[in-house]
């Protein structure tokens, strides 16, 4: 399989995947599914009577290329065991899963070793740094590995230490760094092999409130930069609505939705995804593009034209036509008119629903 792939090929297609932990695992799963028609939530439940933990069940979707594909859920909902599954630090029981097009499940435990090390990037809650090497020996190991050149390695480990902010700190030592920045040193080290694609798991949450958000804003800057196809994993409801393109939202293994913020916000399909919202300032995430009307193709020129766009919040599209009571318009990127939007049902959206 060629290292390029295709602009139209997702970066990540996951397809009926499971995790099931327990002896026997693959042999009872395949006889469940056959005895269940396939039913997801029926399988699992004859692998629990048997004492078998079915960690993900019958996962799939795909994460586009250059797109932050966030999958949050409560603790033990599975997601942290579906990114392991992905990356294959851990066999999938069965399903399908390609990377750039490639199957990962079927390769051999050397090409991971080189996936690993060239196309894949991975950081965690708590990243091991070795204590006994300086930042930028740190940043630069993963190139020692490699088989780079001193020169070479030491180059692109001070580009990357620039990029997450801590050019200055290349020669401190692990102990001499502030949780913050041992973090960015993590980020870094899986940024010096430059992957292609990016797995993130909880890497804010043991960091204080206002360093979390820093981080974040650094995170979101870095990959404005770099376009990476990431898969980020969090617990935050906050964070993911900051950071993500689309959502996945699971529980006790399972997918309960995929959505963009907007459509996670507004629209939960469930009381488990909208108990996940309900305290979430709405207008600060969801954009105009969720809720206007299509234009009718023989509608009057609007009396009002307050300059509303697609791409603006809720928040910021109610400040801008508050004034006005009837149906105003609201632009597209070329300026051209796409949509229409009535002031007093984008007020009613911006609630948060009651506790």
């Amino acid at each position: 399989m060629p290292e390029q792939a295709s602009a139209q090929q997702p970066a990540i297609r996951c397809r009926n995947v499971w995790q099931v932990f327990g002896p026997g695992a693959q042999d009872h799963l395949a006889q469940a599914l056959k005895q269940t028609g396939g039913d997801a939530g029926a399988t699992a439940q004859a692998l629990r009577a048997l004492d078998l933990v079915p960690a993900v069940q019958d996962v799939s979707f795909d994460v586009k290329r250059g797109e932050i594909f966030v999958i949050m859920g409560l603790s033990g909902s599975g997601k942290s065991t579906l990114v392991r599954c992905i990356s294959r630090l851990i066999d999938v029981t069965a399903g399908e899963i390609e990377i750039d097009g490639e199957d990962v499940l079927g390769a051999a435990k050397t090409r991971m070793t080189q996936l690993r090390r060239r196309k894949l990037g991975m950081v965690f809650q708590h990243f091991g740094l070795f204590p006994h090497m300086s930042a930028l020996q740190n940043v630069a190991f993963p190139l020692k590995m490699q088989g780079q050149a001193r020169a070479e390695r030491l180059a692109r480990a001070r580009e990357v230490i620039e990029l997450v902010g801590l050019k200055g700190r290349e020669d401190a030592y692990p102990r001499e760094l502030s949780g913050g920045q041992r973090q960015r040193v993590g980020i870094a080290r899986s940024l010096a092999v430059n992957p292609d694609v990016w797995f993130l798991d909880e890497p804010f949450s043991a960091l204080d409130p206002l360093i979390r958000r820093q981080l974040q804003d650094e995170f979101i800057d870095i990959q404005a930069r770099l376009r990476k196809s990431i898969v980020f994993i969090t617990h935050d409801i906050a964070e993911a609505l900051k950071i993500a393109d689309r959502i996945a939202i699971m529980r006790d293994g399972q997918i309960v939705q995929i959505g963009t913020p907007s459509q996670i916000v507004l629209e939960p399909v469930d009381g488990y995804v909208r108990d996940f919202t309900k305290d979430v300032a709405k207008g600060r995430h969801a954009r105009l593009s969720s809720v206007l009307t299509p234009l009718a193709p023989d509608a009057p020129p609007p009396a009002d034209d307050p300059g509303l766009r697609v791409d603006m919040t809720l928040d910021e599209a109610l400040s801008a036509c508050m004034s006005l009571y009837d149906p105003v318009p609201v632009h597209g990127p070329d300026g051209q008119i796409v949509g229409m939007v009535d002031p007093a049902e984008l007020a009613r959206a911006v609630q948060v629903d009651p506790v």
